[in-house]
């Protein structure tokens, strides 16, 4: 299966290692890594290491990110999507919702309609019974998203110094 998601605007399928020189475009912005831990990479090794680790979820937990491509051109504007997380907050083990843009395709709309189809998925064809997610409490936008798309705020955490907010939504066919 080349797409595992369609949207209006969207393909959302595998990340290849083909994809390697857009992905380190998008992650050596140091405005993408702003609210990251501004640590954006340096290296093109660095963004092929990235898609490994996230073939390796894939392999290891049947879902990780996916790139995000746009219909009208077929290219690559990011990834979006669901990943088995056990990192961010150690004490979890979770299913969380993460996205993340080409800076010249912020604003657009992108995020919102990959990160409802991504939970539709994770309900539907993954059977998941809740969806989290994270985002630091001063990015305004990625808060406004997650809220937007139905996730509610259910506390705050520190992670890497930053104040976090955490976001939760349940599945609501069970």
């Amino acid at each position: 299966m080349t797409h595992l998601i369609e949207t209006a605007r969207l393909y959302l399928r595998q990340l290849f290692l083909t994809d390697a020189h857009d992905m380190f475009e998008m992650d050596s912005n140091p405005k993408v890594h702003r609210f990251l831990g501004n640590k954006p990479v340096t290296s093109i090794e660095q963004s092929r290491s990235i898609i490994e680790n996230i073939l390796q979820q894939h392999q290891d937990y049947g879902v990780g990110r996916l790139a995000m491509i746009l219909k009208s051109t077929d290219e690559f504007i990011g990834w979006s999507g669901l990943k088995y997380e056990r990192e961010v907050r150690k004490e979890l083990n979770y299913y969380d919702l993460g996205y993340r843009l080409k800076e010249e395709f912020w604003g657009k709309g992108y995020a919102t309609e990959s990160a409802i189809a991504s939970l539709k998925y994770g309900f539907t064809s993954l059977k998941l019974k809740e969806i989290n997610a994270c985002a630091q409490s001063d990015h305004m936008v990625s808060n406004k998203i997650l809220k937007k798309i139905g996730m509610i705020q259910d506390g705050t955490f520190i992670f890497d110094g930053n104040l976090c907010n955490w976001y939760k939504v349940f599945n609501q066919a069970l």
